[in-house]
C-alpha cells in the first residue's frame, strides 16, 4: 500500500481526496548570523532565510498529493560560524523533521542530525534554484547550499515514506543518492565524498541504498507503521514491534560494527524509547535496555539507569 493511500486511512478522512499538486514540506528553516561582524553579512543572511523558506516549502518535490495535514514537519538551522570574503559562508546545518503518530498528538522524530559541513555563496537577493538533473550548476559554491537542502528532503520523504510502507522510500533514497553522485565540487566543499569523513552525506545514502543495510528499512517500518501506531490501541504488540524493530537494527550492528545509520537511527529517541519500554515486561525491558546500551552509546547511562 503506497503512503498517500496509508495516510489517507491514518487520518480517518471522510471527505473524498480533491487532486491537488501541494507541496509536500511544512518546512521552517532559521539562519543564525550572531557571529558575522558586518551589517551587511547579517542583512543577507535574513533575505537569504526567506530564500531558503520559499526554496523549501513552495518547491514540488515528488508527484505524490500531499494533503495539508499530511505534510512532514522539518526544521532546518544553519548557523553561519564565519564570512570568508566574497560573499562565502562557512556554516553547519542541523537537520530535523517528524511523524505524527497515529491517534495521538504526539510526533516522533525521524531525523535528528547535524551537518558540520556546510560552505556557500550567498549574494543578496539571488534566486535558490536546484536542478535534480544538473546538479552542480554554473557555480558550485552557489550551487552548494540548496544542492544540501534538496539532498536532506529527499531523505526526510524517503524516511517517511519508509515508515509507511515498507520500503517505501527507496525512490527517495535514490533521488538523494544521485544529488550525491553529482554534488558541487570545490576545494572548499566537503561531506559529499567517502573519504570526507564517516558520518556524512556521502555515508547516509550508501547505507540507505546498500542491501547490505536492508534490515533498516525493516526497523523503520517496525518501529512506526506496526510499532508506534498501534501503541494507543495495542499497547503490548505495538512494543513488542518496537522491540523487534531494535533487534533488527541489534543484528545489522553485530553484522556490520560502527555503521553512520545505526546511529543515525537513534538520534533523538533516547527519551521516547524510555517511555515505551518502562511499562515493559522484565525481560523484554532487560532485552531493551542491553541493545540499546550497546548501541546508542551517548545515552547508555540513561538507559541503564531508567530501564531497570
Amino acid at each position: 500500500m503506497c503512503r498517500k493511500t496509508i495516510v489517507w486511512i491514518f487520518y480517518l478522512m471522510v471527505a473524498v481526496p480533491v487532486c491537488l499538486s501541494a507541496q509536500e514540506l511544512r518546512a521552517r528553516i532559521s539562519i543564525n548570523s550572531a557571529r558575522l561582524g558586518t551589517p551587511a553579512d547579517k542583512k543577507a543572511m535574513q533575505t537569504c532565510q526567506a530564500a531558503l523558506n520559499n526554496f523549501l516549502n513552495n518547491r514540488k518535490w515528488t508527484k505524490e498529493t500531499f494533503q495539508p495535514n499530511e505534510k512532514i514537519v522539518c526544521n532546518f538551522l544553519l548557523n553561519v560560524s564565519e564570512a570568508q570574503g566574497g560573499n562565502v559562508y562557512k556554516a553547519s546545518l542541523t537537520v530535523q523533521a517528524a511523524r505524527p503518530v497515529y491517534n495521538t498528538n504526539y510526533e516522533s522524530p525521524l531525523i535528528n542530525f547535524l551537518d558540520e559541513n556546510v560552505t556557500f555563496k550567498y549574494v543578496e537577493y539571488q534566486n535558490v534554484e536546484f536542478n535534480d538533473n544538473r546538479v552542480s550548476g554554473s557555480d558550485p559554491m552557489v550551487s552548494n547550499l540548496s544542492a544540501i537542502l534538496a539532498y536532506y528532503v529527499y531523505v526526510i520523504i524517503g524516511l517517511d515514506f519508509d515508515s509507511f510502507s515498507l520500503r517505501g522510500g527507496d525512490p527517495w533514497f535514490q533521488k538523494a543518492m544521485n544529488i550525491v553522485n553529482n554534488a558541487p565540487e570545490g576545494r572548499d566543499i566537503s561531506g559529499w565524498k567517502a573519504f570526507d569523513g564517516l558520518r556524512n552525506r556521502y555515508w547516509l545514502t550508501e547505507n540507505l541504498t546498500n542491501n547490505r543495510y536492508n534490515l533498516i528499512h525493516d526497523a523503520f517500518y517496525s518501529y512506526y507503521r506496526l510499532g508506534l501506531d498501534y501503541m494507543y490501541e495495542k499497547e503490548a504488540e505495538a512494543r513488542s514491534a518496537v522491540l523487534n524493530a531494535i533487534s533488527l537494527i541489534n543484528t545489522l550492528n553485530n553484522d556490520i560494527p560502527n555503521t553512520m545509520i545505526v546511529q543515525f537511527f537513534f538520534q533523538g529517541k533516547s527519551q521516547e524509547l524510555i517511555r515505551i519500554f518502562k511499562k515493559a515486561t522484565p525481560e523484554d525491558k532487560q532485552k531493551a535496555r542491553e541493545m540499546l546500551q550497546k548501541m546508542d552509546i551517548s545515552n547508555s547511562n540513561m538507559y541503564k539507569q531508567e530501564l531497570k
